[in-house]
C-alpha cells in the first residue's frame, strides 16, 4: 500500500512537472511573438541605411563628386586681381636730354638737359586679369574624366564595404540562429531529463534503482539547464551585436526567422563564376585603375602642348609720378612654353606607360584570384552541405536509440546508466549537428559575398 501511494506521489509530481514545463515553454513562445520579426532581407536593408562605417564609405563619393565640380570651374575664364602698396627706400630720377622729346615752334623740348628726381611717398599698384585658356581645355577635360573616375572607384570601394556589410549581419544573423537551435535542442534534453527523472524516482520508491542514479540524473538535469542559461545570455550578446551592426539601439528586441533555401547559383559553378567576373567590386575598380593609368598617360602626353589662351589685362598706379600712365588696358593672346625640358616630359609618359602595363596585368591577376575564390568558396559551401546532412542523420539517429532506450528502462529490460550513456550520445550528436550547421551558414555568408551581388 505504502509503494503504490509513493508511485501515486510520483506521478503526480511528475504531472506538476510537466504542467510547469509546458507553462514555461508557452510563455517563452508567447515572448518571442511578443517581439518584432526581423528577417534578413530586412536586417540588411537597416543596415545597407544606418551602417556607420557604410555611410563614411558613401560621404567619400560625394566628397569626390565635389571634386569633379572643382576640376570644372578650371574650364571656366579665371580672374584674377593683385595690389601692392610700396614705398621707395631710395629716390630715382629720370634724365630728359635737350630736344629729346621733339620740338614745338623750332623750339627743342626740353629747351636744356633736365633731370627730374621722384619723391619717397607711398604709393598704390593695382592690376588686375582675365584669362580665358583654350589649349588647355583638353588637358582639362582629361583631368575631370579622371576625376570622374575617381568617383567611380570610391562607388567600388563603398559597394564593397556594403558587401562586407551584409556578409557581416549574414554571419551575426545565421549565428543566432544556430544558438537558436542549441536551445531548442538543449530544451528537449531537458524535457528527457526531466521525464528520466520521473521514472527513476518512481523506481527508487520501488527500490529497483540506485539512489546514485537517480543523483547522477539530478547532476546532467542540472547541467543542461545550466547550458540553457549560458546560451541564452549568449543569444542576447549576439543580438546586441547585430544591432550594433544595424547601427540602432542595441537593445532593440527582435526575433529571427529560418532562411531558405539554396539559389542557383549555389548549383552551378559557371553562373557563379560569370556572376563574379560581372560583379566583384575588386576586378570593378582593377578596370577602373587601367582607366586611370590611361588617362594619366594622356594627360602627360598634353604637357607637350604649349598654353595658349585669351587674356585681359589691366594695370593702374595711384599715387605714383605723374609721368607713369594711370590706366594701362590690354587685351591678346598669351602663351606659355617651355620648349626644352631635357627630357623630363617624355620620361613622365614613359613612367606612365609601366604604370598602364602593371595595371592592366594586375586586373588579369585580381580575375583570376577571384575565379579562385569562388571556386574554393562553392566547394566549401558544398562539404558544409553534405557535413550538415550527416550531421542531421547522425543527430536523428541518436534521438530515436534514445527514445527506444528510454522505452526499454520503463519496461526495466536495461538500465538507468545505459539511458544516461545514449543521452550523452545524442548531446554529442547535438554539438555536431550545430557545429555543421553554423559552419553551413558561415561558408553560404561566404560563397553570397565571393559572387559580388549587391
Amino acid at each position: 500500500m505504502q509503494g503504490f501511494f509513493a508511485m501515486f506521489k510520483t506521478a503526480v509530481i511528475g504531472l506538476v512537472a510537466l504542467i510547469l514545463i509546458a507553462g514555461n515553454a508557452s510563455l517563452a513562445q508567447s515572448t518571442k511573438d511578443s517581439e518584432p520579426l526581423l528577417t534578413l532581407d530586412e536586417a540588411i536593408q537597416i543596415a545597407v541605411n544606418n551602417n556607420r562605417p557604410l555611410k563614411i564609405s558613401n560621404l567619400e563619393i560625394t566628397k569626390s563628386q565635389w571634386q569633379v565640380k572643382e576640376t570644372k570651374t578650371k574650364q571656366l575664364p579665371a580672374i584674377s586681381t593683385y595690389l601692392f602698396g610700396s614705398e621707395f627706400l631710395l629716390p630715382f630720377s629720370f634724365q630728359f636730354d635737350k630736344g629729346s622729346l621733339g620740338t614745338v615752334d623750332n623750339q627743342p623740348v626740353p629747351s636744356e638737359n633736365k633731370q627730374i628726381t621722384t619723391n619717397q611717398q607711398f604709393s598704390l599698384y593695382a592690376a588686375a586679369q582675365v584669362a580665358q585658356p583654350l589649349s588647355q581645355l583638353y588637358q582639362i577635360h582629361l583631368a575631370i574624366r579622371e576625376q570622374e573616375l575617381s568617383v567611380d572607384m570610391n562607388r567600388e570601394k563603398a559597394r564593397g564595404q556594403k558587401e562586407t556589410t551584409v556578409t557581416d549581419v549574414k554571419q551575426a544573423y545565421y549565428t543566432i540562429l544556430q544558438t537558436e537551435s542549441s536551445l531548442q535542442a538543449d530544451a528537449a534534453s531537458i524535457q528527457q531529463y526531466q521525464e528520466l527523472l520521473r521514472v527513476a524516482d518512481q523506481y527508487l520508491a520501488q527500490e529497483a534503482t540506485l539512489k546514485s542514479d537517480v543523483l547522477d540524473v539530478k547532476a546532467r538535469l542540472a547541467q543542461e539547464r545550466y547550458k540553457v542559461f549560458q546560451l541564452k545570455d549568449t543569444l542576447q550578446t549576439q543580438k546586441e551585436q547585430l544591432n550594433d551592426l544595424l547601427g540602432r539601439d542595441i537593445r532593440t528586441a527582435f526575433h529571427t526567422e529560418q532562411v531558405p533555401a539554396i539559389t542557383p547559383e549555389e548549383e552551378d559553378l559557371q553562373t557563379a563564376q560569370q556572376m563574379a567576373l560581372n560583379s566583384r567590386p575588386e576586378i570593378k575598380q582593377a578596370e577602373i585603375t587601367v582607366k586611370q593609368a590611361n588617362y594619366e598617360r594622356r594627360i602627360a602626353k598634353s604637357a607637350y602642348i604649349p598654353g595658349i589662351g585669351l587674356a585681359l589685362h589691366y594695370v593702374s598706379p595711384f599715387n605714383e609720378s605723374p609721368l607713369i600712365p594711370t590706366n594701362i588696358l590690354s587685351a591678346g593672346v598669351e602663351m606659355t612654353w617651355d620648349p626644352w625640358d631635357w627630357g623630363s616630359r617624355s620620361d613622365n609618359v614613359k613612367q606612365k606607360t609601366v604604370s598602364l602595363s602593371q595595371s592592366q596585368y594586375q586586373l588579369k591577376e585580381v580575375q583570376s584570384q577571384v575565379l579562385i575564390d569562388v571556386d574554393n568558396r562553392f566547394r566549401k559551401l558544398a562539404e558544409s552541405r553534405i557535413l550538415l546532412t550527416v550531421a542531421q542523420a547522425s543527430r536523428d539517429a541518436a534521438v530515436e536509440k534514445l527514445r527506444e532506450v528510454t522505452n526499454q528502462y520503463g519496461q526495466k529490460t536495461v538500465l538507468l546508466s545505459d539511458v544516461l550513456k545514449q543521452q550523452a550520445a545524442v548531446a554529442s550528436a547535438d554539438s555536431d549537428y550545430e557545429q555543421a550547421l553554423l559552419s553551413f551558414w558561415l561558408a553560404k555568408a561566404n560563397f553570397e559575398k565571393s559572387l559580388g551581388e549587391d
